[in-house]
C-alpha cells in the first residue's frame, strides 16, 4: 500500500467523520460529503473504505426515507465486508437494512435482521451499536403491542448507553419511552420522561434529535388537552424536520398536527396538512403513516359530509390496511418464536452474568483472604524467626567454649529452638503448599550423601530414646540426581521423626531402594518403617489431613502441628509421586513412595570447610535488631571478616558510596528505607558496589514471592541462619 493510498484512506475517514457529525442538523451535506468519501475509496480500491462509505450512505438515505436507495448501499456493503470477513461491518449493513424493514412496517425481517446485528455487537462488546439496535428493537415490539418487551428493550438501550456516557443516545430512548407511557395513559410519567429528553438534546445540540423530542412533547400535550402548546411544538418540529431534510420526522409531525386540528375541528387546516403528510408517505413508502393518513381524510370528510370522497378514503384505507395485515402482521405472528427465542437468549445471558459476578466476588473475597494471610505470615515469620536466629547463632558460638558439664543444657537448648523452627516451618511450608504457589528447585545432588545427612540430624534423638536408626541403600554412592534437596529432606525429616516419635521401643528403618534404572532415570522406592504403636483402620483415612492428629491432644505425649505427614503428602504429589502406607497396631508402620530421578553428574565429596577462605574480607552488614547484628559480627569475626555495620537501607547506601566491600548482607526488614529499596539504589546508582555480591539476609519467608525483587540478589539467606550455608555462599562469590 503506497502513502498516497494511505493519505487517501486518512482522508475517507475524514470525510465519513464529519458525515456523521453533521447527520444531525444538515442531512442533505452528511449525504453529499459521504458520497465523495466512496467516490474516493472506489478510485483507490480499498474494500474496508467502500464498505464504510456504503454502509453511512446507507444510513443517511434510510433517515431520509430513500428506502431503496438505503437499501442497495447496505447489500452492496455486506458484499464487501462479506469478503473481508469483517462481522462488524456485516452487522451495521443488517441494523441499515433491519430499520428500513420496521420503518416499511415489515416487522418480521426487521426483527430479524436487528438480531442478526445485535448478536455481533454483544459479541464484540460495541455499547454504542448495541443501545442502538435495542431502541430499534423496542420500537418493532411498540408497534406489535408487546408492551412488556418494548420496555425491556428501551431499558436495556438505556443502560447500555449509560456505561459509554453517550446522552444522545439515552436521550432518543426516553423520547420513545416517553409514546410508550402515553399509550399506557400514564401522562405524568411521559411528560417527565420527554422532558429529560429535550433537556439532553438542548446540552448535546443534536437538532434532528431535538426535533423528535419536541414532536414526543407535542403528543403528550394533544393527550393532555393542552392543544396550543401542542400545535407549536408540532410546527416547531416540523420546521426543523424540514430544514435538515428529515422526511420521516416531517411526515409524523404533520398527521399529528392534522389530527390535533381535527380534534379542535379546523377541518380546512386538518386535510392540508394530511395531505402534504400523504404527499411524503408515498414518496416515501411510509406504510403506516401513508395508512393513518387515509384513515384521517375519510373522518374529514365524513365530518365535513363529503359522503363520496369519504367513501373513497375508506375503501383506500381499508385496502392498505389489509394488504399491510396479509403480509405483514401475520408473518409477525408466525415469527413471534423468534422473539421468546431472543427473550430466552438475553435472560440466559442474564443469569451468566449474575453468576459471573458471584464467581468474581467469590474470587475476590479468597484474593483478600490470602493477602491477609500472606501479610499475617510474613510478620509472624519475621517476628518469631528473628529472635530464633539469635538462639542459634549463640548456639554455634558456645558450643566449642562450653565446658563438658553445660554441654548437656546447650544441647536441650538447641533442641528446643530447633523444634520451634520446625513447628514454624511446618505452618510456613503447608500454606505455601496450600496455596499452589511451591514449586521444584532441581539442581545436580548427591543423594546418598543427603540420606545420611537426615539420619545423621536424627541419630542422636533415637538414641536418646533407645532407638536403633538403620540406613540401608542400593544406590551407588557416587551417583548425582536432578532433585530438590530441601523437598526431599523435608519429605524424609518428617517421615523419620514421626517415626522416631511414635517409637518407644525397637527400631526405625530408612530404605533406599534402586528399583530400575535407564541411560537417562532411575527409580527410586523410599520406604521409612518403625515398630511404632502403628494406626488403626479408621485413623489411617484421615492420617494424611492438615492439623490431622491420631491421639487426642490433651493425652498425647508428642507434640508438633499435626501437619507433617499433610506437608508429605503435598510434597510428594509436587514430585508427580504418591505416598502410601501399611500399618498395624501395636506392631508399626511402613510409609513409602517412588520417585522417578533425572541423573545428573556424578559427585565427589567435599572435604569440611576449614573457614580459613575468608580472612581479611570485608563485608557490609545491614541489619536493625542489636541481638542478631552483634551475633553477625562476632560469627564473621570467627572467620576473619571486617564488618561495618548500619541499622537501616539509608545508612547502607550511603556507606556503600564511600567504600568498596566485598559483599554486602542485607536484612529486608528495616527502618527508614527497606533492604529492597537500598539494594535497588546500590545497583542503579554511581557508587563503589554497583557490582558487589549482595545476599538478603531475612526471617519473611514470604519474601520469596516477589521473583523480581529477589533478582536484586545473588543468593537469599534465611534467618536462623545455617551457619554453613552462610559461609559456603560468600565463598563462592569470591572465587567466581
Amino acid at each position: 500500500m503506497t502513502i498516497s493510498t494511505l493519505n487517501n484512506i486518512d482522508r475517507v475517514n475524514l470525510l465519513l467523520d464529519d458525515a456523521y457529525l453533521r447527520r444531525t442538523s444538515n442531512l442533505p451535506e452528511s449525504i453529499e460529503i459521504a458520497k465523495e468519501a466512496l467516490q474516493i475509496s472506489k478510485h483507490i480500491k480499498d474494500k474496508a473504505s467502500i464498505g464504510m462509505s456504503l454502509n453511512q450512505l446507507s444510513l443517511y438515505y434510510m433517515i431520509n426515507s430513500e428506502f431503496e436507495k438505503s437499501m442497495d448501499h447496505s447489500r452492496e456493503a455486506i458484499e464487501y465486508f462479506t469478503t473481508l470477513k469483517d462481522e462488524r461491518g456485516v452487522a451495521n449493513a443488517n441494523y441499515n437494512i433491519g430499520s428500513i424493514h420496521y420503518k416499511t412496517n415489515n416487522y418480521h425481517i426487521g426483527l430479524t435482521y436487528l438480531i442478526k446485528a445485535l448478536k455481533v455487537y454483544r459479541k464484540y462488546n460495541d455499547l454504542y451499536n448495541q443501545s442502538k439496535v435495542e431502541k430499534a428493537v423496542g420500537t418493532i415490539y411498540e408497534y406489535i403491542g408487546d408492551t412488556y418487551n418494548a420496555f425491556k428493550s428501551y431499558k436495556s438501550s438505556i443502560l447500555a448507553a449509560r456505561k459509554i456516557l453517550n446522552l444522545d443516545l439515552e436521550s432518543n430512548v426516553y423520547n420513545n419511552l416517553s409514546g410508550l407511557l402515553l399509550k399506557k395513559k400514564l401522562n405524568k410519567f411521559a411528560m417527565r420522561s420527554i422532558a429529560h429528553s429535550i433537556a439532553i438534546k438542548k446540552e448535546t445540540k443534536d437538532i434532528r434529535g431535538y426535533g423528535f423530542a419536541i414532536y414526543g412533547r407535542g403528543k403528550v400535550y394533544f393527550a393532555t388537552g393542552e392543544y396550543e402548546k401542542s400545535e407549536t411544538d408540532f410546527i416547531e418540529a416540523i420546521t426543523i424536520h424540514k430544514r435538515i431534510g428529515e422526511n420521516m420526522g416531517v411526515a409524523m409531525g404533520l398527521r399529528k398536527l392534522g389530527k390535533l386540528y381535527f380534534t379542535l375541528g379546523h377541518l380546512e387546516k386538518a386535510e392540508e396538512a394530511i395531505k402534504e403528510g400523504l404527499h411524503l408517505s408515498i414518496r416515501f413508502q411510509m406504510s403506516m403513516i401513508k395508512i393513518k393518513n387515509y384513515h384521517l381524510l375519510y373522518l374529514i370528510n365524513k365530518k365535513k359530509n363529503d359522503t363520496e370522497k369519504a367513501l373513497e378514503y375508506l375503501e383506500i384505507y381499508l385496502r392498505e390496511k389489509e394488504a399491510v395485515i396479509n403480509t405483514q402482521t401475520l408473518k409477525v405472528i408466525e415469527d413471534y418464536e423468534l422473539i421468546n427465542r431472543m427473550n430466552a437468549l438475553e435472560n440466559e445471558a442474564l443469569l451468566q452474568k449474575i453468576k459471573q459476578k458471584s464467581i468474581d466476588k467469590k474470587n475476590r473475597a479468597e484474593q483478600r483472604s490470602m493477602r491477609i494471610k500472606q501479610q499475617f505470615l510474613s510478620i509472624m515469620s519475621h517476628e518469631i524467626r528473628t529472635p530464633l536466629n539469635a538462639i542459634t547463632t549463640i548456639i554455634s558460638i558456645l558450643d566449642d567454649k562450653v565446658k563438658e558439664e553445660n554441654k548437656e543444657l546447650l544441647q536441650s537448648l538447641e533442641f528446643a529452638s530447633n523444634n520451634l523452627i520446625n513447628i514454624v516451618n511446618d505452618i510456613l511450608d503447608f500454606t505455601k503448599l496450600d496455596s499452589k504457589k511451591s514449586k521444584l528447585e532441581l539442581h545436580n545432588s548427591n543423594l546418598g550423601e543427603l540420606c545420611e545427612k537426615v539420619m545423621n540430624l536424627h541419630s542422636s534423638l533415637a538414641k536418646d530414646k533407645g532407638l536403633d536408626l538403620v540406613l540401608e541403600s542400593n544406590v551407588p554412592k557416587d551417583r548425582g540426581y536432578l532433585i530438590d534437596q530441601t523437598k526431599i529432606s523435608q519429605i524424609l525429616t518428617n517421615l523419620i521423626g514421626n517415626a522416631i516419635k511414635f517409637t518407644e521401643r525397637g527400631s526405625v528403618g530408612f530404605n533406599v531402594e534402586l528399583l530400575e534404572e535407564d541411560e537417562n532415570y532411575d527409580t527410586i522406592k523410599f520406604a521409612v518403617s518403625d515398630t511404632g504403636e502403628g494406626i488403626s483402620e479408621q485413623d489411617l483415612a484421615e492420617v494424611f489431613e492438615s492439623f490431622t492428629q491420631v491421639k487426642p491432644i490433651l493425652t498425647r505425649k508428642q507434640g508438633g502441628t499435626g501437619l507433617g505427614l499433610a506437608i508429605v503428602k503435598r510434597l510428594v504429589e509436587l514430585h508427580n509421586s504418591e505416598i502410601k502406607v501399611n500399618s498395624r497396631e501395636q506392631e508399626g508402620s511402613e510409609f513409602y513412595f517412588i520417585l522417578k530421578l533425572e541423573k545428573g553428574e556424578k559427585i565427589v565429596a567435599t572435604k569440611k570447610s576449614s573457614y580459613d577462605e575468608l580472612k581479611d574480607k570485608h563485608v557490609l552488614l545491614a541489619e536493625d535488631t542489636p541481638i542478631n547484628s552483634m551475633l553477625f559480627k562476632k560469627l564473621l569475626s570467627n572467620w576473619g571478616i571486617i564488618t561495618d555495620h548500619v541499622v537501616n537501607g539509608k545508612e547502607a547506601v550511603e556507606f556503600a558510596k564511600n567504600k568498596k566491600y566485598d559483599f554486602i548482607l542485607m536484612d529486608i526488614h528495616m527502618p527508614e528505607m527497606d533492604g529492597l529499596d537500598a539494594t535497588r539504589l546500590i545497583r542503579t546508582v554511581d557508587n563503589f558496589n554497583r557490582n558487589t555480591p549482595v545476599f538478603a539476609v531475612t526471617a519473611d519467608v514470604m519474601a520469596s514471592e516477589n521473583k523480581s525483587d529477589l533478582k536484586l540478589f545473588n543468593g537469599i539467606l534465611w534467618k536462623p541462619i545455617e551457619i554453613d550455608k552462610l559461609y559456603s555462599s560468600l565463598v563462592k562469590t569470591i572465587k567466581n
